[in-house]
Parts: C-alpha cells; structure tokens; sequence
C-alpha cells in the first residue's frame, strides 16, 4: 500500500482511474494471506487494536465515510449509535447480499480481496464494541464463498482477523435479503421478511429485558476502512466531494459501447462515466435513459452532467444507490422500462404490508394493461392516485422503489405512454429485460432472466 502516481487499470470490463494505494481493486486477485500480507494487508487492523474504540470511530467520521450500499448514510454514526447503547450485547453486520439490478460491484470484491473486507469488518466490530459481526451472503454466490472462507479461515489462523469474532451466513436469493431488517431476520434463522423496527431498535436476538442493537455496512462501505485508518481522513478526504468523500465502483450495464464496473473519485459528471468511460450509445444510437437501480427516478439525457455524489444525485430527485446504472438508447420503450421494473419490485416483494400487496400490485396491473395498449387515460390517473397511497406505513423501501421509478418515467416519456393508449398500442419492436447480473466472465456480465415471471418468486422455509 505504497502511494504512487494515479494510473488507469483495465481487465476485461473492470477500470480504476485512481491511484495504487487508492484503489479498491488489486491488480489480480488475492487468493492467499501470505499475499494479502506482501500487499500491506493487516497493518490497519494491528493499528486499530492499538487504539481507543471511540479514536477509531472519529478518523472514520473525520474521513465522511458514506455507506456505498444505497442510502449514502455515514459509517460513523452507524458505530457510534451502537457505542452509546448500554443495554444488552451489540453486533455488527455486513451486507453482502448484492440483489439490485444492474450491479456487481460487491461480488467482485469478495472475489478479488475477501481478505480486505475480513480486516475492514474486524476495525468496525472492534471500534462499535460488538460482541460478534457476521457476514450475510447469498447461497448462490459460490465463488464469493469459497473466497470468503479461504480468507476467513487463514486470518483466523494468523490471528489477523480481530478478537471479535466473524461468522458467515447464507441466505436465499431473494431481495429483501439485502434489506437490512430482512437480513437480521436471516442470522436469526427466519425468512428475510423485514420486522417493524429498525436494527438500533431492535437488534439480533432481542429479549424483553435487552434490544442487543445491531448496525449494517454493505462490503463497499467496510472495503474503505482500513485505508482510511493506514492513511488517515486527510487521505481519503483527497479525492471525491467534501460531502462525498473518497471513490466509489459503479456498474454500467445496458446500451453502451463498454458495459463494465468503473472505479472513480466521487464527484465525477455522470457523462464521464457514460461516454469517455463506458463509450457511449451504440453507432447510429442515442442515449435515452438511465436508471440508478430499481428504486431511483430515472435520469434523462439534460441531466448527464450531474456529479455523481449523494447530494447532487439527490438534488435533481433521484438517487446515487449503490452505484448501479441501467442504460437505454433510443430503441427502448420508456412504458416497457417502467413494466419490468415494477414487476421485478413486485416479484420480490414479501407481501406482508398494504403498499405491496394492494397499491405496486395494481401499479403493475395498470402498466401491464398500458403496455399492452388494453388502458385508457384513467390507468395513466390510477398509477398517480396509487403511487400517493404508498407512504411510511411499509416495513421496508421496496414500495417507495415504485413510486420514485415509475412517475419520474411517465413524467419523462408521458408521449410514449399516452401512445400506448386506447388500443395504440407499442411502437417499439425490442424487448426489454431486466438486466439482473447473475455473474461476470472474460466476455462480460450473464444475466438472470427469471425476474420475467409472472409471479412472485418466494418461498418459504417453514
């Protein structure tokens, strides 16, 4: 972890534009300790260790360390509220159960460095006070697996992976896996049905007498911290915004020339990464929309230039999530965009509240109807008067994914959609899928098509 110059790394459709000691990506993967270690691995740990918990978590919350798995929420605070509960035992998690559409970028850390992740959780359930930190993955995710436990084991071995101890956990492949009160229900042995109350609240293994608090980072968020504590705020104050420090991998899927994962300081224009990175629309093509995830108003071309951080994201109404970006060209059809991802939203849905099973549902139903040309200007009313009955009352935010997605399209499009109307019908001949990454080879991303199911996919273990 020597500083140098800053570089560009390129393999296959994986590129990092900063520098060596910066990047979160090696230049192979790490598939040993002795490795790990030759890299400058487990000096932060061995610094941490040395320290006061409540110093460690200030060089975090000076560095402005924002959570890379959607919600940008600080890191810091996470471990500090955990710091300040006197009641009951504490517990740290890591999210690793990547499930939003168009994105990858936490698989390919577990599988390059799972050895980084393992030192990053260890400072955070060292400086939070916790009692044990457990990784939560999906069963499916195989080679992060083997990745994790090979590193899991050889740290344990070594004693380099803290004194708090790490247990991974595997859960199904649904959604809501990734939803952090879905994923505390999991490490307890249930379904990932999200409970009321938010993990500070109700923690793991909550008694009567003790809410046993837990936190979540995502595998991002946790990749960051021991550079930050070798290095210090200063460091990874460098590059990035003053509110959004530091860089951040982002997933381009879609209709450019070079779909891939990018690493950039944040702060960098969206159309950077879309044209100059990514390569642009395909020859003859124009780029119509982008769609950060599933949950996050959709961004059309006048807006490209928005840096890509937080609160810029945030100022023109949508959202940076965990860096995933869908792209379409001219060729596809604004009414088809909206219908898969509602769909996918519908499919993965637990059902367990009204905004679900009654309001997304009929969303879906109308969008369905619309892009059929079966609807009327009234389906186009419903979809509004529905998406103003999706409020707080909702266990998590999958319905709120809906409600920024699907009216921000129609805003955008409202022609393409008042076309589809009264048996016009769709113009547009290509099909639209849901670009859910099942995995990554050396000629790009495969895809999961089996979001295309009419019917919710869940199924219980009891």
């Amino acid at each position: 972890m020597t500083p140098s110059g800053a570089r560009e790394r390129v393999a296959g459709t994986v590129v990092s534009t900063v520098s060596d000691e910066r990047t979160l990506l090696p230049d192979a993967p790490i598939t040993s300790v002795d490795q790990y270690l030759e890299s400058g691995g487990g000096i932060s740990l061995g610094k941490a260790l040395s320290l006061p918990r409540a110093e460690i978590t200030e060089v975090v919350a000076e560095a402005g360390l924002r959570g890379r798995g959607g919600a940008g929420f600080p890191a810091a605070a996470k471990w500090r509220g955990l710091m300040r509960d006197q009641d009951g035992v504490k517990y740290l998690c890591c999210n690793a159960a990547e499930g939003e559409p168009a994105t990858f970028k936490d698989r390919l850390l577990m599988r390059t460095n799972s050895y980084r992740l393992i030192e990053g959780l260890a400072i955070g359930a060292y400086a939070a006070g916790a009692k044990a930190a457990y990784i939560v993955t999906k069963k499916k995710f195989q080679r992060e697996i083997d990745s994790l436990e090979r590193a899991l084991l050889e740290m344990r071995e070594l004693g380099l992976a803290g004194g708090v101890p790490i247990e991974l956990v595997l859960g199904p492949d649904h959604y809501l896996l990734g939803e952090e009160k879905g994923l505390l229900e999991v490490i307890e042995g249930n379904d990932p049905l999200p409970r009321h109350v938010p993990p500070y609240i109700q923690g793991l293994f909550a008694t009567p007498e003790a809410s046993n608090p837990a936190a979540i980072n995502n595998v991002e968020t946790l990749f960051n911290v021991p550079g930050i504590i070798e290095w210090g705020p200063d460091w990874f104050r460098s590059v990035g915004t003053e509110t959004s420090p530091g860089t951040m991998l982002f997933t381009v899927t879609g209709d450019v020339e070079r779909p891939g994962m990018y690493e950039l300081p944040l702060g960098t224009p969206l159309s950077h990464l879309l044209f100059e990175l990514a390569g642009g629309p395909l020859p003859g093509r124009s780029l119509k929309a982008v769609l950060p995830g599933a949950s996050n108003a959709v961004i059309v071309p006048a807006l490209f230039d928005v840096p890509l951080d937080f609160d810029s994201m945030s100022a023109i109404g949508t959202g940076l999530g965990a860096g995933g970006f869908a792209v379409y060209d001219d060729t596809a059809c604004s009414v088809k965009i909206a219908e898969v991802f509602t769909r996918f939203l519908h499919v993965e849905s637990c059902g367990q509240c009204p905004p679900c099973k009654l309001h997304s549902a009929d969303i879906l139903e109308a969008l369905t109807r619309i892009e059929a040309g079966a609807a009327d200007g009234g389906d186009l009313e419903e979809i509004f008067i529905r998406c103003s009955m999706v409020t707080d009352g909702q266990r998590c935010g999958l319905p709120d994914g809906v409600v920024n997605l699907v009216p921000s399209l129609i805003a955008s499009f409202r022609d393409e959609f008042e076309s589809h109307l009264n048996g016009g019908g769709c113009s547009f001949a290509r099909k639209i899928d849901l670009p859910k990454i099942a995995d990554r080879d050396g000629t790009g991303f495969i895809y999961d098509w089996h979001q295309a199911l009419k019917q919710p996919n869940w199924t219980f273990a009891g």
